[in-house]
């Protein structure tokens, strides 16, 4: 499918190459190399970059087509790999920074008074709220896994890229809630973090035992193939997909909560370098 190949190559590119420009400019407007926090994140960036050019255009989206489980993957990928890279790698400024700066000022202008993006501002306002976001994000990954929307999501690339676009940009969100991503700040301390991806990986972990102690194959898309890769079932292929959501799928959720509870645990013993550490998260 060239198409479904280059539509991914395209954004990423475009991307990538803004990001780049960003980090020039930021080195000729400071005066000084890149410090090596922001070498880090630069190459998070790219990481994250990376890992959806791997999940949307190389084998696994051939493949995906025909196993449900590395349809799965191509998931996992961006939920909760690409995503948390580019939380963590902070690219706003760098990204918005290459632009023409008539532009970026008529940009912000408009966004920020004209009457007719009042709603947007609105719903930005709504999606920098932890609650809202942890109800959009798992709203969203529950409605993509009923069976007939993703049979759609299967059989028409549209709705393929949008179901895509959707988990890597609610995923950001998600974890902006939980990870500092300059200038946006994470409002929940460090408890209620781990709290907060805790619950978020439960509505995961009910989505992936359904679909492993499920008698009978859900996806009629998958069902239906006279042949899979391998040769096995259609039920096979559906209980490794809920085994690839419930443990690789846990894997950054649950390494985030130990070194959250980590650092809790840490402060514990003081509780001046509590409230302080609280109040810079």
């Amino acid at each position: 499918m060239p198409a479904a190949v280059d539509l991914p190559l395209a954004v990423l590119s475009l991307v990538a190459c803004l990001h780049v420009l960003g980090e020039y400019r930021a080195v000729r407007l400071l005066r000084r190399p890149r410090s090596r926090r922001e070498r880090w994140r630069a190459a998070s960036f790219y990481a994250g970059l990376l890992v959806i050019l791997a999940a949307l255009a190389s084998p696994i989206d051939t493949l995906a087509e025909k196993l449900f489980w590395v349809h799965m993957t191509q998931h996992v990928m961006l939920l909760t790999i690409a995503a948390p890279l580019i939380v963590l790698s902070a690219p706003w400024a760098s990204i918005w920074r290459p632009l023409p700066l008539g532009f970026r000022r008529t940009v912000a202008k408009t966004i920020s008074r004209s009457s007719w993006c009042a709603p947007l501002r609105a719903l930005g306002r709504l999606l920098s709220r932890p609650i809202p976001v942890w109800i959009v994000f798992n709203v969203n990954l529950v409605a993509w896994h009923v069976p007939a929307v993703y049979d759609l999501a299967v059989r028409n690339r549209a709705v393929h890229d949008l179901e895509h676009v959707t988990f890597l940009l609610f995923a950001v969100l998600l974890w902006a809630q939980v990870l500092d991503s300059p200038p946006l700040r994470a409002r929940l301390s460090a408890i209620h973090r781990v709290y907060y991806i805790v619950a978020s990986a439960t509505v995961g972990w009910v989505v992936s035992l359904v679909l492993i102690f499920a008698s009978s194959p859900l996806y009629p898309a998958y069902a239906e193939l006279a042949h899979r890769p391998g040769g096995i079932s259609a039920l096979a292929d559906q209980q490794l997909a809920g085994g690839v959501m419930l443990v690789p799928g846990s894997l950054s959720m649950t390494l985030f909560v130990f070194i959250q509870l980590y650092l809790w645990i840490g402060l514990d013993e003081d509780p001046r370098r509590r409230g302080s550490a609280l109040r810079s998260l």
